[in-house]
């Protein structure tokens, strides 16, 4: 089912420092590998081509949770780690940001004649998307990123966004070439961004008598393509607050991760070894993987994985983060020569979770959590663009 959506994405201005930029690009490859080898390239597809599993997995990711820099960071950071394995893993990124943007034709062409599919069709197609939003939608946002991901059998997504500066907006558009048939009757997958009053949007369905006046249109047969809309609507305030997050879904994972530890479920014995805040951040990475639509309406969730560069809801912890990278890169290791037992194992923990939301009740601790993860960020190597954690006064701390 495709999707559409739109949601408010402060325009945030930053840098991604190496030391995140590079694990970035490794929990993203091996979070991709993971959901190519469970479902299949077309899987992938689908997921970059949703608005509310795109802000989440770049939540998960470490980057600043609500914000615009996601958009960029993210597909930077899958294009450098996954187009090198293009061959294996059957996904291609091309374009980016600004003058990368310009080379998404002569791209598609290449890798079209890699991949025996026609890289001229997917060219055109990378052009009529960005006319469309660029043109076609008049909403006062100008485009500076394009990107075109594309698979071995010619399926799609494109991740392209705009800004306005004057509002301090940026707005997000989302295609998925699934069912497309046309590029004049609402053809998103999703549009995110902040609501500013009525738009033109020529490449709406109910643009078709104004389509029909144009002699560029007139070749076209719209047909439906949307059938559920769905708005993720971003806020302004950079910090996480209660009211960003399902404190139920939160809290039971943390129970789970923290409290009750899944040590004695047998199925996830082969994770023996890794601590309860490891935990905390893998069962968060395997929903991105696992978990349906309905799951990453709160993106803000997503951020309890691995923090954020500028220190909300709480530094960057580096030690967390490397041995998630490890844990998940081996799983996906061991299932590519036949051996999927570590990866079942990544799955169950995420369904262990889902089930212990089923009774659990949230507290009133959120606040209480936070303080907990920012005074303890120092033990696990926490990193913002502001520098290293530094211990509290009072470092004797427990946690959870």
């Amino acid at each position: 089912m495709k999707r559409s959506g739109s949601a408010d994405l402060p325009l945030h201005y930053g840098h991604v420092p190496m030391w995140l930029a590079e694990r970035m690009s490794k929990l993203g490859f091996a979070i991709t590998e993971a959901v190519i080898e469970e479902f299949g390239t077309g899987a992938m597809l689908q997921r970059l081509g949703d608005p509310f599993w795109f802000q989440s997995f770049g939540a998960v990711m470490g980057m600043d949770w609500h914000s615009s820099g996601i958009t960029t960071s993210v597909m930077g950071a899958l294009k450098r780690a996954i187009n090198p394995h293009a061959g294996e893993l059957g996904l291609y990124i091309c374009g980016g940001k600004g003058l990368q943007s310009r080379n998404t034709p002569m791209e598609l062409i290449k890798y079209g004649a890699f991949a025996g599919i026609d890289g001229h069709a997917l060219a055109q197609s990378s052009k009529l998307s960005a006319k469309v939003d660029n043109t076609a939608v008049q909403d006062g946002f100008q485009l500076y990123l394009h990107s075109f991901i594309v698979d071995k059998t010619g399926k799609w997504t494109v991740v392209q966004q705009g800004m306005r500066p004057d509002s301090a907006t940026a707005r997000r558009y989302h295609w998925h070439s699934a069912d497309l048939t046309s590029f004049v009757a609402d053809p998103h997958s999703g549009i995110c961004g902040a609501h500013q009053g009525s738009i033109l949007n020529m490449a709406a369905r109910a643009s078709l008598p104004a389509q029909n006046a144009m002699l560029s249109m007139t070749k076209e047969d719209p047909q439906r393509m949307i059938t559920e809309i769905r708005h993720l609507k971003m806020p302004d305030h950079h910090d996480v607050r209660a009211k960003d997050v399902d404190l139920k879904r939160l809290g039971a994972m943390l129970w789970l991760s923290h409290d009750k530890q899944p040590a004695d479920f047998e199925s996830l014995l082969l994770l023996e070894g890794m601590g309860p805040r490891t935990l905390q951040s893998m069962a968060l990475v395997s929903e991105v993987i696992y978990g349906t639509a309905s799951r990453f309406e709160d993106p803000a969730r997503f951020s309890f994985a691995h923090g954020g560069k500028d220190g909300h809801p709480f530094p960057v912890p580096i030690k967390i983060y490397d041995e998630t990278i490890a844990v998940l890169s081996r799983a996906v290791h061991k299932a590519k020569v036949g051996q999927s037992d570590k990866l079942q194992a990544i799955r169950t923990l995420s369904e262990l979770a889902r089930m212990a939301e089923k009774n659990f009740v949230p507290n009133q601790n959120f606040d209480a959590v936070l303080e907990r993860e920012r005074r303890a960020s120092w033990k696990y190597g926490g990193k913002t663009v502001f520098g290293d954690a530094k211990p509290p006064e009072n470092s004797q701390l427990k946690l959870f």
